[in-house]
């Protein structure tokens, strides 16, 4: 029998330097303000590059609040970061890979999951497969709007990111 797995890739163009992206979307501590689901996020660890985190969420419709402990890894050599739910919860593993690249117009910030429910989760791989790609397309605009204003506060844009 073959399990199932959930697969998820979704990007979003940020008019901003890859520089100022990059900053913003791994600067942790401060995910609260730049995602509109965390509540909290406590840093465990740091291992080299590596960082073991603790993310709390808001409370859902049901009043429950869901927390979890993952691993973030970024490259800043190859613009990526790979990261790792440690504590799966209702997953069976859940696996993200972020990617950052220059194009035309600014920074493209892509997501790419990796995942599996256990058979006991309250949802199933395609359920969580269609809530992931709707709650990823919120976070990307949010996080887009973010950081494009923190751009236009520095006065810079993504014609600054063109070096050459």
């Amino acid at each position: 029998m073959t399990a199932t797995v959930g697969h998820t890739d979704n990007e979003i163009v940020i008019a901003a330097p890859l520089a100022l992206t990059w900053e913003i979307t791994n600067d942790l501590e401060k995910w609260p303000q730049l995602f509109s689901e965390y509540a909290a996020v406590e840093v465990l660890e740091r291992q080299g590059a590596k960082t073991t985190f603790r993310l709390t969420m808001h409370p859902d419709e049901n009043d429950q609040v869901w927390s979890w402990v993952s691993e973030r890894e970024p490259d800043p050599r190859t613009r990526t970061v790979t990261a790792r739910r440690v504590e799966t919860g209702p997953f069976r593993f859940m696996d993200i890979r972020w990617e950052y690249e220059e194009v035309p117009g600014g920074t493209r910030m892509r997501w790419v999951q990796d995942f599996a429910m256990k058979p006991e989760a309250p949802v199933d791989d395609r359920s969580m497969t269609e809530h992931i790609n709707r709650n990823s397309r919120v976070q990307m605009e949010l996080i887009r709007d973010k950081v494009q204003q923190r751009a236009h506060e520095l006065g810079v844009g993504p014609a600054a990111a063109v070096t050459g």
